[in-house]
């Protein structure tokens, strides 16, 4: 087999080679990785220095397309030290919060990512709400947060209990993602700790390349600044039209505000869409904000002279149709294209199973309601992290029905059990297998249910007072949540499940009460100021390398081909 040899643009070159910190731009298929592979090719040159390179993102699957690629290239063992490639979150905990723990508390740190899930009820006929509701410094009740509840009532006991739970979680060692930043920042920013810690990590690392910078929030940024001060030379690469992340405080206008901070010779852009085909290269330029139309994306990858164009879907009715995921099989079948290999896209992973024709969820709280989601969402994806995500849901149904988390999270329970995966996940996977419907096994949903109560009423606790009739009801809603439609191969994802990863082909849905605000801000009728929906679309869109498929509804659909169009692609307009 001959191996293609890299032969990098002159953009490319210029980032290979720079010496020192740097802003990267970079279009969607930029060959972003493969520059940051050649960069650790000239970083480390065949020369053991005993410094590392630090390689961080924002998500797992950029991650691990990363380290994939520099093991194959040998630039990297197992374990990599004395580099590092992880996540953000990843990064600060190992180096700055595991090490030292807590100010003030013995036990060593634990993270405990869905702490703000933890209901605050001060007295037993107050109503409960999530501690996301009040604020992290003050405890003071968030009025936008506590207004979803519906609370009526005064908020004062809750306030306080809020401030104390959050204590008691400190005082345990007990951190969030947000706490890990928090802590993490004030160390580096403590005079006597960062004089130490700054040698340090210069010492240990070379370079300090952060990939998908768009991600970060203005914690992340003040974190990189400091690096930079520190002496560790800093590669900040971002798309700033692909930052999605608006719900752990992403930036959008911060990281044009950081970007000045960096010397003219320090910014450089990439170009050129190696990934997708040049309909697919236009029309994502469309997805922009109008104000940043104006460099139009060539691709000049392999897939650049791909005849086949941009096909726009056009939906009727007020819900998302399983139409949208036949019509999408039958123009991928048609390209020859593997169905595992082309996912539907979408802002919610419901709502791409809607389109792929999956059992719905109304959102129902009934544990049996909630069961039959999970199985069928085990058996409905072909995605893995989406088989996990529905093993975990059957595993807190299992803990519900012991009684086991109490007042615990979820997530502090596996802390405080030391639980690990390999004692429940065999026994999730048991009773996904066991309920998986199919008019053979089960005639009507009322017949699975029976099913499911026979299978789990062990895990009752013996005099916990409620039957199993009881905790697994009857209701309605059951026959919607389970489906024995045959799959379609395709599998249903999220935008930000796909980031950083491409596919021969995807379908993006846009869903009816999203769409027109989306149409809105990108033909600017109304679009002024942000819109993260608009940003995520770009992104699902961008994964694309031969078929780009979007389906929105039929009010919006002419809106979205005449600006494409006008962006000079080829695009077809198809009612479903």
């Amino acid at each position: 087999m001959t191996v293609k040899v890299f032969a990098p643009t002159n953009e490319q070159a210029r980032i290979i080679s720079h010496a020192g910190s740097a802003f990267i731009a970079a279009c969607p298929g930029a060959g972003k990785t493969r520059v940051m592979v050649e960069r650790a090719r000239q970083l480390l040159g065949g020369r053991p220095t005993g410094r590392g390179i630090s390689f961080l993102s924002f998500t797992i699957a950029a991650v691990s397309e990363l380290e994939d690629r520099l093991r194959r290239e040998g630039l990297m063992e197992t374990p990599p030290f004395p580099h590092f490639i992880g996540t953000f979150d990843a990064f600060l905990w190992q180096f700055l919060i595991a090490p030292f723990g807590v100010d003030g508390c013995a036990s060593r740190p634990r993270l405990i990512p869905d702490k703000d899930d933890r209901l605050i009820q001060p007295f037993a006929a107050a109503q409960s709400l999530p501690l996301e509701c009040f604020d992290r410094g003050t405890g003071a009740a968030i009025p936008a947060k506590v207004q979803r509840y519906r609370f009526q009532g005064n908020i004062r006991a809750h306030e306080t209990a809020a401030r104390n739970t959050r204590r008691r979680f400190l005082e345990r060692g007990e951190l969030d993602f947000t706490d890990v930043r928090e802590i993490a920042l004030a160390r580096l920013r403590d005079p006597a700790c960062g004089a130490v810690l700054g040698p340090a990590f210069a010492a240990r690392f070379q370079e300090l390349i952060v990939d998908e910078a768009q991600d970060c929030n203005p914690v992340d940024l003040e974190i990189i600044t400091w690096f930079r001060n520190a002496g560790v030379p800093v590669k900040v690469i971002c798309d700033p039209n692909q930052a999605i992340y608006g719900f752990r405080g992403g930036v959008t206008r911060e990281l044009a505000q950081f970007a000045e901070t960096f010397r003219d010779e320090e910014r450089l852009p990439v170009t050129g869409n190696f990934r997708s085909s040049h309909h697919i290269a236009r029309g994502i330029v469309a997805l922009r904000p109008p104000g940043m139309r104006a460099a139009r994306d060539e691709a000049v990858g392999e897939h650049r002279e791909e005849p086949t164009a941009v096909q726009i879907l056009s939906y009727s009715g007020r819900g998302v149709p399983a139409a949208i995921g036949a019509k999408f099989r039958e123009l991928t079948e048609a390209m020859e294209l593997e169905a595992r290999n082309c996912p539907v896209v979408s802002a919610t992973r419901r709502t791409g199973a809607n389109a792929l024709g999956h059992p719905q969820d109304t959102g129902v709280h009934d544990l049996s309601y909630r069961l039959a989601v999970a199985v069928s969402d085990f058996h409905f994806t072909f995605e893995l992290g989406g088989r996990k995500e529905a093993l975990v849901a059957i595993h807190r149904i299992m803990l519900d029905l012991e009684d086991a988390m109490g007042a615990r999270t979820y997530h502090q329970h596996l802390a405080e059990t030391e639980e690990e995966p390999g004692l429940w996940r065999p026994r999730a996977l048991a009773i996904a297998e066991e309920l998986r419907f199919s008019p053979e096994r089960f005639a009507t949903a009322d017949a699975w249910l029976d099913r499911a109560r026979q299978l789990l009423e062990p895990l009752l606790p013996a005099g916990g007072g409620q039957s199993i009739n009881q905790r697994l009801r009857r209701n309605a809603d059951l026959a919607g949540a389970l489906s024995a439609a045959a799959p379609s191969g395709h599998s249903a994802r999220t935008v930000h499940s796909v980031k950083g990863l491409e596919f021969p082909a995807v379908c993006v849905v846009m869903s009816p009460s999203t769409a027109k605000g989306i149409l809105d801000f990108l033909t600017a009728d109304g679009g002024d100021g942000d819109n993260e929906e608009a940003r995520k679309i770009y992104v699902g869109a961008s994964r694309a390398q031969r078929l780009l498929v979007i389906a929105l509804p039929r009010t919006q659909a002419p809106r979205l081909r005449d600006l494409m169009v006008g962006m000079g692609g080829d695009v077809t307009l198809v009612a479903v």
